[in-house]
C-alpha cells in the first residue's frame, strides 16, 4: 500500500505541475490589444491600427495575440503576413466591416503565417449587398472581380475557430496553397440569392478540416479545386446553397489531381445540390480525381442529392460535344438518406472518353414527396458497385447528353 500510496503521490505532483506549466505559459502571451493603438471608438476605422498591431505581435520572440474589442470597427483592407518568429493569435471579439462599395480582390488575408490561430467569437462583415448587384461572374467570363472576405494564403499548422463570416461580396474563406489547417465552430451566412458567395474554397493545399460547422450561403457551401489532397469535412450542417463540392475541374492548364477527399456526419439542408463532383467537358488536359467518399449524410428537401457531374457547363460557356478529360475513380456514397426535390435523385454522368471507375453506392434511402413523378436515378458511362439498401433503384434509367 505504501508504494501505491507513493505512485499516486508522484503522479498527482506530475500532473500539478503539467497544470501549473500549462497556466504559465499561457500567461506568457504578449497581449497586443487595438486599444493601444490609438482612439479606438464603436465605428471608428481601425485600419493602420490593426496593421501596426499586427506587425508588432508578428515581430515579437514569444507567443502573442492580437486583440480586437468588442464593438463594430471599419477595416478597408487587411494584409496580414508572416513570417512571425512565435505562435500568433487574431483574436476578434467584436465585429470588423468591409467598406460598402467594392474595391480589389480581397478584403482580409493572411499569408505565409506558421502556427496561427484566428479565434474570438467575433464577425467578420463583407457588406456584401452593394457587390452582389454588380457580380455577375456566374453569367460572364470576363467578369469583374469583386472582393473575398477572407484568404488564407500559404499557412500551416493553424486552426480558425469560433468566428463569422457574414454577407461576402465573393467568396466568404478562399484557402491557397495551405497545410494543415483547421476550421472549427465557424459560422458562414449570406442569403440564398447572394451570387459567386461560395463559404469555403479550397485549392492546391494539404491537411485541411472543416468541422462543426454551419454554412448558409448563395453558393457552394464548400468547394474543393484542383490540388486539394487530405481534405476532411465532418458535422457541417449546409443550407441554402448549392451543396458541397468538388470541383469544378478540368477548365484551366496545369491543374493538380484531388485525392483523399472524406465527407461524412453533414447535414444538408435545402440545397441545389447535396453531393457533387463536377468538371468540365473539353478539358484542355487529362486530370485526376480520386478516393472522395461521402458518408452518413442527412439530406432534407435537397434537388440532385447525389450527382457526378461530368457535361458541367454553367451558361453554356463550353461545348459538352466534347468529353470530360478528368479521370474519376475510387469514390463512394455510403449511408445517405433523407428527401429529394427532384425525382432525379441520383445522377452518375460521367466522361465517355474516360468512364468513371470504382464507384461504390451503399445504403441509399432518399425519397421525393414531389409530383413531377416517381424517385428515380440515371447514370450514364458508369458501371457502380451496389449493396444494401437502394432507393431510388441506382441507374433505374439511361442518360443522354440530348436530354440534359
Amino acid at each position: 500500500m505504501g508504494v501505491i500510496k507513493h505512485l499516486i503521490l508522484l503522479v498527482t505532483t506530475f500532473l500539478m505541475s503539467l497544470l501549473s506549466f500549462t497556466i504559465e505559459a499561457r500567461s506568457h502571451v504578449d497581449i497586443f490589444s487595438l486599444r493601444k493603438y490609438g482612439n479606438i471608438v464603436s465605428g471608428a476605422d481601425v485600419t493602420e491600427a490593426l496593421k501596426d498591431a499586427w506587425n508588432d505581435a508578428c515581430a515579437s520572440d514569444r507567443p502573442s495575440a492580437v486583440v480586437i474589442p468588442k464593438g463594430t470597427f471599419k477595416v478597408r483592407e487587411g494584409e496580414f503576413k508572416g513570417p512571425c518568429k512565435s505562435p500568433i493569435e487574431f483574436r476578434v471579439h467584436g465585429t470588423l466591416q468591409a467598406p460598402k462599395h467594392p474595391h480589389g480582390d480581397s478584403w482580409i488575408t493572411f499569408a505565409y503565417v506558421d502556427r496561427l490561430r484566428l479565434s474570438g467569437g467575433g464577425v467578420f462583415d463583407g457588406q456584401g449587398k452593394a457587390g452582389w448587384e454588380k457580380n455577375d461572374c456566374h453569367k460572364r467570363i470576363d467578369c469583374a472581380k469583386l472582393p473575398i472576405s477572407l484568404r488564407f494564403d500559404f499557412i500551416t499548422n493553424s486552426i480558425v475557430r469560433r468566428i463569422t463570416s457574414l454577407d461576402s461580396k465573393n467568396f466568404h474563406v478562399n484557402i491557397l496553397g495551405c497545410n494543415n489547417l483547421t476550421f472549427q465552430g465557424v459560422n458562414i451566412i449570406a442569403p440564398e440569392n447572394s451570387p459567386n458567395t461560395d463559404g469555403i474554397h479550397i485549392g492546391r493545399s494539404i491537411g485541411i478540416s472543416i468541422l462543426k460547422s454551419r454554412i448558409a450561403t448563395g453558393d457552394d457551401c464548400i468547394s474543393l479545386g484542383d490540388g486539394s489532397k487530405r481534405i476532411k469535412v465532418n458535422n457541417v450542417i449546409c443550407g441554402p446553397g448549392h451543396g458541397i463540392s468538388i470541383g469544378s475541374l478540368g477548365k484551366y492548364n496545369n491543374e493538380e489531381p484531388v485525392e483523399g477527399v472524406i465527407v461524412n456526419n453533414c447535414t444538408i439542408i435545402n440545397t441545389t445540390n447535396g453531393v457533387r463532383i463536377k468538371t468540365w467537358p473539353a478539358s484542355p488536359v487529362a486530370g485526376i480525381a480520386t478516393n472522395m467518399h461521402f458518408s452518413d449524410i442527412t439530406m432534407v428537401n435537397v434537388s440532385n442529392p447525389i450527382l457526378i457531374d461530368q457535361e458541367y457547363c454553367p451558361w453554356n460557356q463550353c461545348n459538352r460535344e466534347i468529353p470530360s478529360n478528368i479521370k474519376i475513380n475510387k469514390v463512394s456514397f455510403k449511408n445517405i438518406r433523407g428527401s429529394s426535390a427532384t425525382p432525379v435523385a441520383v445522377k452518375l454522368i460521367c466522361s465517355s472518353n474516360l468512364p468513371c471507375e470504382e464507384v461504390k453506392v451503399a445504403n441509399i434511402d432518399l425519397v421525393y414527396n414531389g409530383i413531377k413523378g416517381s424517385i428515380t436515378s440515371e447514370c450514364m458511362n458508369v458501371k457502380p458497385i451496389i449493396s444494401g439498401i437502394q432507393n431510388p433503384p441506382i441507374c433505374s434509367s439511361s442518360y443522354t447528353t440530348a436530354s440534359k
